[in-house]
């Protein structure tokens, strides 16, 4: 139970400038720029893109500053805005097959046709601090290297395809349910899954991918394929019968190779976890795609070990941050009504006690 309290609008309007005072800092420094968060901050402002369900650098990077660098008040932020925006309608489903790579790589095969490509990833650093970057040294550029044709990368799934190792996706015509749009019913399939774990709290998925690895819902996965890359966004005119190219988006997409000894429904075979994520983040993808495996269990006809990975309403109802800092910090707000109650309780459980002890 809530209980109002007046006599403190002065007190939380005086919490607002100092707390706008406290986020300019010293202002003999120059008031950090949008720019400088979208390009020196990118795997953060990648983050609040992602979990914010909505794609737009600038309006991330303003979510950040006004929160301090607090990524998930940030999310919040980014969420709130978007339930403002008008809806058009939905673009096509992005064709993830004809990505514009900066980074692929693969832990299944070493000579992969189109070749491994790096990029830029801290997975080959010392994880040492770099006091060259106090006195903000001179950026040693890559090398620019043309290519005339970029040629369609093929996956690592489609090798195994060929001779029937890996389990084939069903596609469907069907239309997906829209998380945004419609409250999470359970059971739920897995494209709502994954719409749900791809708004999920990263370090949420990474504890529950880390927790299947100790063999807490038996996954032994390999990365098939990791990309990051430029995809091209596309919107139909159904009034006029054509598509048009809106925009181009970058996304991080994991595909992992999960051994499976089979069941009654399945023979022996590879089956397959997908992440896709907003931006660079691929921790976070192949979390996803660890958890997204996880929960196939009832499809693929496994055992259930009970395991907390395994657990659909464990998982899609408790990997919100949104959701988890509201009830969390909830229990800040006034509950004075409520602990009176529990204050009299006590006492009386403590003096009914006292009397049975004489």
């Amino acid at each position: 139970m809530y209980v109002a309290v007046k006599g403190g609008e002065k007190a939380i309007e005086n919490a607002h400038r100092w707390l706008s005072e406290k986020r300019r800092g010293n202002t003999d420094l120059k008031s950090i720029e949008l720019k400088q968060i979208s390009e020196q901050l990118f795997l953060s402002v990648s983050r609040v893109m992602a979990e914010g369900s909505l794609y737009d650098k600038e309006l991330a990077s303003l979510a950040i500053k006004q929160s301090s660098g607090d990524l998930i008040e940030a999310i919040f932020l980014l969420r709130a805005y978007r339930t403002t925006l008008p809806r058009f309608g939905y673009s096509k489903g992005i064709e993830t097959d004809n990505m514009i790579c900066s980074r692929r790589i693969s832990a299944t095969y070493k000579d992969l046709p189109g070749g491994q490509i790096l990029g830029p990833t801290y997975d080959y650093t010392h994880r040492l601090l770099d006091f060259k970057l106090i006195a903000e040294e001179e950026v040693h550029n890559s090398k620019e290297v043309e290519i005339d044709n970029i040629e369609k990368l093929s996956r690592v799934s489609e090798y195994l395809n060929k001779d029937d190792l890996i389990k084939r996706e069903n596609n469907t015509s069907k239309q997906p349910k829209d998380l945004t749009r419609e409250p999470l019913e359970l059971p739920a399939d897995r494209s709502l899954r994954l719409q749900s774990l791809t708004r999920s709290d990263e370090g949420f998925l990474l504890g529950m991918a880390y927790s299947t690895q100790r063999g807490y819902g038996r996954n032994h996965p390999f990365v098939g394929e990791l990309r990051i890359g430029i995809v091209d966004v596309y919107f139909e005119i159904s009034e006029l019968g054509i598509e048009i190219e809106i925009g181009e988006i970058e996304i991080t997409e994991c595909e992992t190779v999960n051994q499976f000894m089979g069941s009654k429904k399945e023979p022996p075979q590879f089956t397959r976890g997908y992440g896709l994520v907003f931006g660079q983040s691929e921790r976070k993808a192949i979390s996803m795609a660890l958890v997204d495996r996880a929960l196939q269990w009832k499809e693929l006809g496994e055992e259930n070990q009970n395991a907390p990975a395994q657990d659909e309403e464990f998982v899609l109802y408790h990997g919100d941050n949104i959701q988890a800092t509201g009830f969390v910090e909830h229990i800040k707000l006034p509950h004075y009504v409520d602990f009176q109650s529990e204050l009299e309780l006590i006492r009386k459980i403590r003096k009914d006690a006292q009397k049975s002890e004489k």
